[in-house]
Formats: C-alpha cells, structure tokens, sequence
C-alpha cells in the first residue's frame, strides 16, 4: 500500500495530498473535497506513511494495516467509523489479532477505518505489490525473449560421430624380433599361431 504523499493535519477533519512544497509551508489538496490551500510548520502535520500501530510484538506500520483491510475487503470500503465500539475492536483484532489494547484506544481505531475509506473514496489505495509483479513478469518476459533470440542466432553445430574405440582384440598385433642363431626372424607377440 502506497500513502506516499498523504497527511493527517490535527485540527482538521479528513486526510490530505501534498501538492507542492513552499519556502515556509506546504500546498495540500483535501481529498473530500479536492480544495488546495496552505499548511504552515505551526500546523501539526502527521505523514501517514510514517504512523505505525501499538502491538504486543513490533509495531506495526499503518500502510501494512491498510493493505490487510483492503485485502480483506476485496478492494472494498471497510466498516463505517461510526459503528459501535466492539464492532471497530472486533473487526481490527481480525486484520491485527496482537495490536496492544492498552495503548491503541478506540479514538485511533476510528481514525484507521475513517482514513481508510477516504482514501478508498478518493481513489487512492494503490497497491505496491501489485506494480512489483507487473515488473517482475516483464522482466521475465524480456530475460524468455532475449533467450530465444540468442538461440535462434546460433547455427546448430553438426554433429560428429563418436570415435571408434579400438579393443585390445581389434588391435593390430605387436611384432618383436626374436633372434634365431644369425636370423632375426619377426613373430607375433600375441597368442596368434603362425603358418608353417
């Protein structure tokens, strides 16, 4: 999930995009109602990328907590803000089963689904996994195609046949001198018999 760009400022209802970036402020649009006016260093300004939620374990990141719902959800809207209190705990224990009830009161729980299905309204929930595999297949494709190609340009080389191996029984046999008186006379030194 991508909130990349995306405030909360306090004091003021609703969630926000960074437009512009001034000398002394920002240029925010309401994603409501897509009005544009400045936010000052006065103003108390919270990234929503940057906001974690309490657990037991390691806290965990809103954009995390936004993914699950919208997985959840099927890329639907989530439950109202404005449900009763168990119904909010219930159904964040179903996407954060460890989120620290002590330190996570009912007032942020609200502001997870309010915020949620603003940016939902807006048009805003993108979802980065989803780009990750459209990369990952096209680089894929690419790595397939360039493959091909470069077998393609190599010619097949012919093949040889395998050379004969030649036995000890195929083998011509050695020849030894053997000395009789005067006469050298040539005689097989394998068990060959000779003619008389």
């Amino acid at each position: 999930m991508n909130l990349s760009g995306i405030i909360a400022i306090s004091g003021r209802a609703g969630l926000y995009k960074v437009i512009a970036q001034g000398k002394n402020n920002l240029i925010v649009e309401s994603l409501d109602d897509r009005k544009r006016f400045p936010a000052y260093a006065s103003d108390r300004i919270s990234a929503l990328e940057d906001i974690s939620i309490y657990t037991y374990d390691e806290d965990v990141a809103l954009k995390e907590i936004m993914d699950s719902i919208y997985k959840k959800e099927n890329a639907g809207e989530a439950i109202s803000h404005k449900a009763d209190q168990k119904s909010l705990e219930s159904y964040l224990l179903e996407i954060l089963p460890k989120y620290d009830k002590e330190r996570v009161y009912i007032s942020d729980i609200k502001k997870i689904f309010q915020w949620y299905n603003i940016l939902h309204k807006a048009g805003e929930l993108k979802m980065e996994e989803t780009k990750e595999v459209a990369e990952i297949s096209t680089e894929e494709t690419d790595a397939t195609e360039t493959e091909t190609k470069k077998e393609t340009a190599k010619k097949p080389a012919a093949k040889k046949a395998p050379a004969k191996k030649v036995t000890d029984k195929q083998a011509a046999p050695k020849v030894t001198a053997k000395s009789t008186g005067n006469k050298k006379v040539a005689t097989p030194k394998s068990g060959t018999s000779r003619g008389k």
